[in-house]
């Protein structure tokens, strides 16, 4: 089911081109992930999805509808990446306001507030204001405010950011935990949060939609990228004396993109073969490494 439809999209703000003809489709499913350097025109992009402004040429299409229409009132829920509260209430105090603005009752919003908190593992502060809260868990808040309702979509821009490693792996948790009923847009500048939560990659860059694909593999090959401690000579040809590996190449300073040939017949038992080689392989020489990752990170598909 395609929920957001972009046709010839452009927008231009005086002589400065934003967005430059785009068109891409996204179907309903797993988390979508938005990149692309400064003034790619994500929150350009995340603006005109949201209706906060028009386009200058070309079609949107979210649900069906358009853009800031009111059909789409509570179905689609954008959190910008400042997002804060206002420290004079409690956290629940405006959350049940925001709840009242899209048509709930009292009661109903008392509920909701309640709901989402629980969500985000916040119940226990439900009275807190947010100076009294760490900078994770207002995070945090921001994503519960961004629930309310159970939207159809949800757009996060930059949600973990500046968050330390165990607030952004509980934020991750949060999206991957309720990807299966909500549609996730998630834009960041970290590829590896990004690669740990979207089958999905929309890449601008300058204003064009430079790739729109899925991330996943061809069936008939697999990869390992190694990242070692430090660079060897001959490591690529010794590499290369496993059989099943077909190519290697050093993507960045002692990182490695394997490429491996599967035959049809080859299974998961093969492919852990291969590993178990190449683990052979650095102990026989004494080459340490740092991380292997089953696949490409996304860093290498997209550059």
């Amino acid at each position: 089911m395609s929920i957001i439809d972009v046709v010839q999209l452009s927008k231009h703000y005086g002589d400065k081109q934003a967005l430059d003809n785009i068109s891409f489709q996204l179907s309903q499913g797993a988390p979508v992930a938005l990149v692309g350097p400064n003034g790619a025109g994500k929150t350009t992009l995340f603006s005109l999805l949201c209706g906060y402004i028009q386009p200058s040429t070309g079609s949107i299409k979210i649900l069906g509808e358009n853009p800031g229409s009111s059909a789409l009132f509570g179905r689609l829920s954008a959190l910008p990446q400042d997002a804060q509260f206002d420290p004079r209430f409690s956290i629940a105090t405006q959350l049940n306001f925001y709840a009242r603005l899209q048509g709930m009752s009292n009661a109903e919003s008392k509920k909701d507030t309640e709901r989402v908190l629980d969500m985000v593992g916040l119940s226990d502060v439900i009275n807190s204001r947010p100076s009294e809260l760490s900078h994770g868990m207002r995070k945090r808040a921001t994503i519960a405010q961004a629930l309310l309702g159970t939207p159809e979509i949800v757009m996060l821009d930059e949600a973990t950011a500046g968050l330390d490693p165990v607030n952004a792996r509980e934020i991750r948790n949060i999206v991957s935990e309720h990807a299966h009923n909500t549609n996730f847009i998630l834009s960041s500048h970290d590829l590896s949060e990004l690669e740990r939560l979207c089958e999905q990659v929309l890449y601008l860059d300058n204003g064009q939609l430079k790739q729109h694909q899925a991330l996943n593999n061809d069936e008939h090959t697999r990869y390992l990228t190694l990242r070692m401690q430090k660079n060897h000579d001959e490591f690529s040809t010794k590499l290369l004396q496993i059989p099943s590996i077909s190519d290697v190449q050093l993507t960045q300073d002692k990182e490695y993109l394997i490429t491996i040939d599967q035959v049809e017949t080859m299974d998961n038992m093969q492919f852990e073969s291969t590993e178990m080689q190449l683990l052979k392989m650095l102990a026989e020489n004494n080459w340490h490494y740092a991380q292997i990752i089953n696949g490409k990170t996304l860093e290498n598909r997209l550059f």
